[in-house]
């Protein structure tokens, strides 16, 4: 675990333990918390999903998924929120990995659904309100997957969840034009026009 330090308005120790605090209420109403902003941290979330504090690694998970669970996105800024202070920390790239999938049934004979777990051990169902996105990989012609799980903040589907989610693809119809992508209930996430599969495995989008 990372060494005590300074961290703005306390030390390492005293915002986990207020973080400790806030948890142990029920889930954190980050969303209604509007604190002082104290600044950043020298904490950051590597693009593996890695938590670090004055660049090493925090070793314990139940920590960081109490971090976590007091992370906001205020703009373009990601930080960590407790009654009594905020704090801005560095995300690479998005804050979780998605990491494993269950489809269940669907109500009443409906489609199947998907429920994602992410690195932090929280499950989202996909929908309308926890979208997946396929943005283009720059000069590579590939796709990146993310997940959307709450309030801004987003995962990456790690690579073998997404050759999951290329397995169970289908094609549909979307304005006028043929989509290869997945469904979850309801709601179909397009990956990428059909006719660009010809040749070319979707499987082949690196991460």
């Amino acid at each position: 675990m990372a060494k005590e330090g300074q961290s703005g308005s306390g030390t390492f120790e005293a915002l986990s333990g207020a973080v400790r605090e806030a948890a142990r209420r029920g889930p954190p109403p980050v969303h209604l918390w509007n604190p002082p902003d104290c600044g950043d941290i020298p904490m950051r979330i590597a693009a593996d999903g890695t938590w670090f504090y004055q660049g090493s690694p925090i070793g314990r998970p139940a920590l960081v998924k109490l971090f976590a669970s007091v992370l906001r996105r205020d703009g373009e800024r990601y930080v960590l929120v407790t009654p009594v202070e905020k704090c801005g920390i560095t995300v690479d790239d998005v804050p979780f990995l998605a990491v494993e999938m269950v489809r269940d049934a669907g109500e009443a004979g409906g489609a199947p659904v998907l429920r994602i777990r992410t690195n932090v051990d929280d499950w989202v169902t996909c929908g309308a309100e926890h979208a997946l996105r396929f943005e283009p990989e720059a000069g590579t012609g590939g796709l990146k997957p993310y997940l959307h799980v709450r309030r801004g903040l987003w995962a990456r589907v790690v690579r073998p969840l997404y050759y999951d989610l290329v397995e169970i693809g289908e094609e549909r119809e979307i304005d006028g034009r043929r989509m290869f992508g997945v469904a979850s209930g309801s709601t179909f996430f397009p990956m990428t026009p059909a006719d660009t599969l010809a040749g070319h495995d979707p499987k082949d989008s690196p991460q």
